[in-house]
């Protein structure tokens, strides 16, 4: 049999195209963060991850711009190498400091931060946890670790326990969850999470890609708990709130110090760019500056929830600024995704099996530059794109 012949008969995303609501892989011409633009059409943004609209504030460019007059645009190596900067310490030192750990890894994306860090810690012996709606990222490092993979309803800490209660006592336990989950914008509930942990053992590590600037004054879903000192391990990446591309961990020293000479995604991958360490470290400086920034965008996710539940649509659990439409359908996804679209809305539609069918959802976000004049207009047209297609 030809190994090609999946390729020939996949048609889903070529009938999609041809049907004109293929909605993926559209080349902006121009990214301003609020607003964009598509051959010529200027649209409201609301799915970007860019939480703080740091993408266009003029230090962070700065500073990625200076990195390349001073270092060039790569280290041309790995960190285990040839590619480590004194900026690269920088960064993780202060990372470390404004997250509350002993030490922080910094790796060349968000995805090799997952593999990287689990995948270093699970061995042969030993269990990865995961909550069924983790990012695809903490699957897969649990899936390139030796070990075994369990996993647990969402947010259910009743199926947790009854999880972690089959592991054996002589296996080690890891608990990787999102502090903030990506697609529908509710939270762990830590404090509960780390009763269940200590109770058996385990260990936990949270994702803090989605929430890091935005929570717990910009420190994540840990600083917005209170339970900081009694999360191992916080990750989280630079290509949201931070405006670059990268990620890191950060926990104890000895832990960190393990990761950064195990992990197979830090050794063998090239080090971050200059101008992304650069940007990021910008980014972080704002971060403390400015915590009102993350306060913005939380009151403007408020706006929005209240917003949307008026008018009648389904949010699901969101308290944060991610707002999920859902729609519960493949096609009416689709076709509100593409009428949105048209008239000046950029969202980004959710199907199955991304997410469980009959769950499908249109995925909105917001950012702190966000204004309330755009946000009305947001309102108003999906109001009236809502009630064309009977959702609402």
């Amino acid at each position: 049999m030809d190994l090609f012949e999946k390729c020939r008969s996949y048609t889903a995303a070529k009938e999609a195209m041809e049907s004109g609501i293929y909605p993926y892989f559209i080349p902006l011409n121009e990214n301003e963060g609020t607003e964009v633009v598509f051959q010529g059409k200027r649209l409201i943004m609301c799915g970007s991850n860019n939480y703080l609209g740091l993408t266009t504030h003029p230090k962070v460019r700065e500073a990625a711009i200076e990195a390349i007059k001073r270092y060039g645009p790569s280290c041309t190596g790995s960190r285990f190498l040839n590619g480590t900067l004194a900026l690269h310490e920088q960064l993780e030192s202060e990372l470390a400091e404004f997250v509350g750990k002993e030490a922080a890894l910094v790796f060349s994306t968000g995805m090799q931060t997952n593999l990287g860090t689990v995948s270093a810690l699970i061995g042969r012996d030993d269990v990865v946890v995961l909550d069924k709606e983790d990012h695809a990222s903490i699957v897969d490092g649990a899936r390139l670790g030796y070990g075994k993979i369990e996993r647990f309803r969402h947010n259910d800490m009743e199926h947790l326990a009854k999880v972690l209660k089959s592991i054996p006592e002589t296996a080690g336990a890891l608990i990787v969850v999102d502090g903030m989950f990506s697609m529908e914008g509710d939270l762990a509930p830590l404090p509960e999470l780390i009763k269940v942990a200590k109770q058996f053992g385990a260990r936990l590590m949270v994702d803090d890609a989605h929430s890091m600037g935005v929570l717990g004054e910009g420190r994540g879903t840990a600083a917005h708990f209170g339970v900081t000192d009694q999360v191992d391990l916080i990750m989280s990446t630079f290509s949201k709130s931070f405006a670059s591309l990268g990620g890191f961990v950060a926990g104890d020293e000895n832990t960190i110090h393990y990761i950064k000479h195990n992990a197979r995604a830090l050794i063998f991958s090239a080090s971050i760019p200059p101008s992304n360490a650069a940007a990021a470290l910008a980014a972080l400086h704002i971060m403390k500056e400015q915590p009102e920034l993350g306060h913005r965008v939380c009151a403007i996710a408020t706006k929005m929830r209240k917003g949307f539940r008026e008018l009648g649509f389904d949010i699901g659990n969101s308290v944060t600024p991610v707002i999920p439409i859902i729609i519960g359908d493949n096609d009416r996804t689709f076709l509100m995704w593409k009428k949105l679209f048209d008239n000046g809305v950029f969202v980004n539609p959710v199907i199955s099996p991304a997410v469980s069918p009959g769950h499908q959802l249109l995925r909105t976000s917001y950012m702190a530059t966000h204004t309330d004049e755009q946000m009305d207009k947001v309102l108003s047209i999906f109001e009236k794109v809502g009630k064309e297609l009977g959702v609402i």
